[in-house]
């Protein structure tokens, strides 16, 4: 995970831009953090909506609140790659939405399907990569974060418990945590617009 910090700084350098914000979702999350923990005197401010918390956290049970898909699928990838291979190509489980996620997708956020259909027509090698990021070492503390960080998380997410985007804001000296208790994993997307504004108020502080 730290090696987006390095991604994020070159694709910046080539475009002269010295210091920016960062906003992750999903398993993006971990990775925008990588930038604000490891590119401190570049990095404004970051958010992170539905993100997950570092595997094996201490103090959170990890599993605790996903959806039977999403334990079977990280638990496989845990295993590692070939066992995560295995399970996806068994597997016909279904996201474990919300009906508000149900909801978003099927009106506002419907694109956003469109966008996950290209992702995956080259093959499934990126959607293992971000499972097994996601049960690996971040190669950082969240702890060590300076910047301004807002963490989004919807109460009812089955896909990233909301105790996950708990943890981090404990975690995290700079943090603010926003807790939709009705939002889900996508639904919690509605509130992007809010978070920007947030992120932009912050950055132009620095």
């Amino acid at each position: 995970v730290a090696a987006a910090a390095g991604d994020a700084s070159a694709v910046a350098g080539a475009l002269s831009i010295d210091r920016f914000a960062v906003m992750g979702h999903s398993g993006g999350g971990s990775h925008a953090l990588a930038c604000a923990a490891l590119l401190p005197e570049r990095v404004l401010g970051v958010v992170v909506v539905a993100g997950m918390a570092p595997f094996g956290a201490e103090g959170l049970d990890w599993f605790e609140g996903f959806g039977p898909g999403g334990v079977a699928e990280l638990r496989a990838a845990a295993a590692g790659r070939a066992a995560l291979e295995k399970h996806l190509a068994q597997s016909d489980d279904e996201p474990d939405f919300t009906p508000e996620d149900e909801a978003a997708l099927a009106g506002e956020w419907s694109w956003f399907i469109d966008v996950v259909r290209t992702a995956l027509a080259g093959g499934t090698g990126g959607f293992i990569d971000d499972d097994l990021a996601g049960v690996g070492a971040w190669g950082f503390d969240p702890a060590d974060i300076v910047a301004p960080a807002l963490f989004l998380h919807g109460g009812r997410d089955r896909v990233v418990p909301a105790a996950h985007g708990e943890w981090l804001a404990r975690r995290c000296p700079s943090a603010e945590l926003w807790l939709r208790p009705d939002d889900g994993h996508i639904s919690i997307l509605n509130q992007g617009a809010a978070a920007m504004g947030w992120l932009r108020e912050h950055a132009d502080r620095g």
